[in-house]
């Protein structure tokens, strides 16, 4: 059966079922319905939630459905689980979730490095697209976070381009209806200082207008020498809510991070496997102090509408603008990289560049609820547009001399000089369209269809215009059963032009995926705990794989497989007691590609199982209640280089934490990587690997009020 055949008349049909904009009433017949001033916490998918369980999730379909009826993968993130493990970063939050393996690049202060289903991860933020280009913006700190939803799979029908192995959507906090206020102090290791603010609540008697503001403000050095992590962060936000059916938030957000070379790109031989020193320092820093340089500035404003028109329809949208720029000055090892004859020395390149994007990205929609007999529907038009400019600067003539690593003098070198760059404007505008179904309150179903038009061009490059659209769909079917587990099938795609050149000035084909999967979700009758399974088979083509030949190439297999199992679980053992448990297994492969040695080659960074366990217990001590602790395991199994040559070996990392609360205050401490194990998070066959992240131990005290 081609879901490609099926899907078109599939879309159609909802004509038959879909009501006319006006006089919907009088096409059916609707059950009274009783309209409340705020979505139940149960109910919102954006709302707080009081411990590690999310009911209702967003991202799956974008219209707020419980996760239990969600007819494909996802995993939900929550405030208390965030808290609870310690996360310092955006990776720190995925640590424990089936089907991800994160920190794939180690400590690189870069970005947030993830695989999902064996492909890097896309990043949204509350449902509109984050990051365009490479290492031109901020991280996202956890402190502005309500929740992080991972969807697994290929989801371009509601999200357009990209998304192969799956997307992650963070969620912002938002303006409460309560007063509410925390102040936050971290104390940790390598001379960590954050001082945190979050308040929200009304800002008039009638609670019409709302409020929140997040400031953050961090020094702290890091596992690398001469390498800071300082942040300055400032993000308020207003709602007004003039009635029961129309809501609007506008919000800020003003970050700046100032960081540095985190990773040295050192060769396999000195991490990897001993040198003729033996291996080379986590710490060390072959970069040059004053030079060195990760400065990211970003400002992004937006708007999100809701309106209700009827028991029927409702209006949303959202819009934001983001402008960013990144500072970026680094020496790190030549490639190939390797330690010279005298077993001590490395050579060096030095480059400078400052990177900038501006994106516009919107997304509207008109969503439509009704019943007809048996059949409760929910069906959604949307149209979303982003438009963004990249662009910056380059060094050119810079140069360093090698460096001894064992005992490192700075100040042999000579910075690149920075000119402009070709200017890149990337458009895409796509038009989709969803319906589910529910039918005798069992049998549930899924249609989605999507027209996306993409465009590119780049100042003076005409061969890398870029000038195309496509079609992508998805269809699912789940059937509640009498004991309350479902089972589901499901079929998504996912497409993603590719602007620019090659390293030899030859464009890039577009990548496409498809996908299938077998699941099933089981919900406890008290709610409480979620247990989830699901077998999948990813088919990509197109992919694009680090040149293991030429650095700084990047090629395109032919076609790449992935296909795993994933199982999870996040129960409520008893009142005082939760556990989460994820197990995956991935298989990814090149399953066809021009260079016969390759072919059947696993992909580069995927670990072929990974199992985390993470438990709490609330419990009295000494006479006094409020005591909480927590431990956890991560196991990160083998991984490969991408032409099956050097092997990273399996690692298993612990954390723990330790909480008291008593009245309005929160004392923590955290530590991941607990026994400090050092590790290789991964080699490639360009011969670098990367170091993990070693142990981090904070100390953090909360005031809530």
């Amino acid at each position: 059966m081609n879901p490609k055949k099926i899907l078109p008349g599939a879309i159609s049909a909802i004509a038959l079922f879909w009501p006319p904009l006006s006089n919907a009433q009088e096409a059916v017949t609707l059950p009274a319905v009783k309209v409340e001033g705020q979505l139940q916490a149960e109910q919102n998918p954006s709302a707080p939630v009081d411990g590690y369980k999310a009911n209702t999730t967003f991202s799956a379909t974008k219209t707020g459905v419980p996760i239990v009826e969600t007819q494909q993968s996802i995993s939900v993130i929550t405030r208390d689980r965030i808290e609870d493990q310690g996360a310092l970063t955006l990776q720190d939050t995925l640590g424990y979730t089936a089907g991800v393996s994160a920190g794939s690049y180690g400590f690189d202060n870069r970005g947030d490095w993830a695989f999902i289903r064996g492909t890097s991860f896309v990043q949204y933020q509350d449902g509109l697209k984050q990051l365009f280009g490479f290492y031109n913006n901020v991280r996202p700190d956890p402190f502005t976070l309500e929740r992080v939803e991972v969807v697994k799979g290929p989801s371009s029908v509601l999200y357009g381009q990209g998304g192969f192995g799956g997307l992650v959507n963070i969620v912002s906090k938002r303006p409460q209806d309560k007063q509410a206020g925390e102040v936050g102090v971290q104390l940790g290791e390598y001379g960590r200082k954050q001082l945190a603010l979050d308040l929200t609540g009304p800002l008039n008697a009638g609670g019409t207008l709302l409020y929140r503001m997040i400031a953050l403000t961090r020094d702290s050095d890091t596992q690398v020498d001469f390498v800071p992590d300082d942040r300055e962060l400032f993000a308020p936000s207003i709602t007004w809510r003039p009635s029961a059916d129309t809501s609007l938030t506008a919000y800020l957000n003003v970050q700046r991070d100032l960081s540095g070379s985190s990773v040295g790109f050192f060769p396999i031989i000195g991490t990897r496997f001993e040198g003729p020193n033996g291996r080379i320092p986590t710490n060390t820093f072959i970069s040059e102090p004053g030079f060195d340089l990760y400065l990211a500035k970003q400002t992004s404003y937006g708007l999100e509408f809701d309106h209700r028109l009827n028991d029927v329809f409702t209006f949303s949208q959202k819009v934001k603008q983001s402008d960013s720029a990144v500072s970026y000055n680094s020496i790190y090892s030549a490639f190939t990289p390797q330690i010279n004859a005298d077993g001590r020395t490395i050579n060096r390149v030095a480059i400078s560049q400052y990177n900038v994007a501006d994106s516009l990205t919107t997304d509207s929609q008109l969503a439509a609820k009704w019943n007809v007999g048996e059949f409760e529907n929910t069906s959604i038009i949307g149209l979303d547009y982003q438009r963004v400019a990249l662009g910056g600067a380059r060094g050119a003539g810079g140069s360093a001399a090698p460096i001894d690593y064992l005992n490192p003098v700075y100040g042999n070198f000579t910075a690149p000089v920075l000119a402009d760059i070709a200017g890149t404007l990337q458009t895409q505008t796509g038009i989709y369209a969803q319906h589910q179904v529910k039918y005798a309150k069992r049998w549930l179903s899924t249609v989605g269809i999507r027209r996306d038009w993409a465009k590119s061009e780049t100042d003076n490059a005409p061969a890398s215009d870029l000038d195309t659209s496509t079609n992508t769909y998805k269809a699912s079917l789940g059937y509640i059963t009498d004991f309350g587990a479902m089972p589901y099938y499901s079929y998504s795609e996912s497409f993603l032009p590719i602007s620019g050149l090659d390293f030899f000035g030859n464009p890039f084909k577009p990548q496409q995926a498809e996908q299938q999967e077998m699941g099933v979700k089981y919900e406890t009758p008290d709610g409480k705990s979620l247990f989830t399974a699901a077998v999948y088979e990813i088919k990509e083509n197109n992919r694009r794989v680090a040149d293991p030949v030429q650095a700084g190439n990047q090629i395109q297999v032919g076609e790449a497989e992935s296909k795993g199992v994933e199982l999870e679980a996040n129960h409520r053992l008893s009142a005082t007691v939760d556990i989460l448990a994820a197990y995956a297994y991935t298989s990814a492969k090149v399953t066809r590609h021009s260079a016969p040695n390759s072919q059947g080659k696993r992909l580069a960074t995927v670990p072929k199982q990974t199992l985390s366990l993470w438990g709490r217990q609330k419990f009295s001590m000494l006479g006094l209640p409020g005591w909480q602790w927590g431990a956890g395991l991560r196991f990160i199994d083998e991984s490969w280089d991408g032409v099956d040559n050097v092997r990273t070996p399996s690692v298993t990392l612990l954390d723990a934490m330790l909480s008291y609360e008593t009245g309005d205050w929160r004392y923590a401490v955290n530590a991941t990587n607990l026994a400090n194990r050092e590790y290789v998070s991964t080699c490639l066959s360009r011969g670098d690997c990367f170091y993990g992240v070693e142990r981090n131990v904070v100390l953090s005290a909360n005031y809530r009020f």
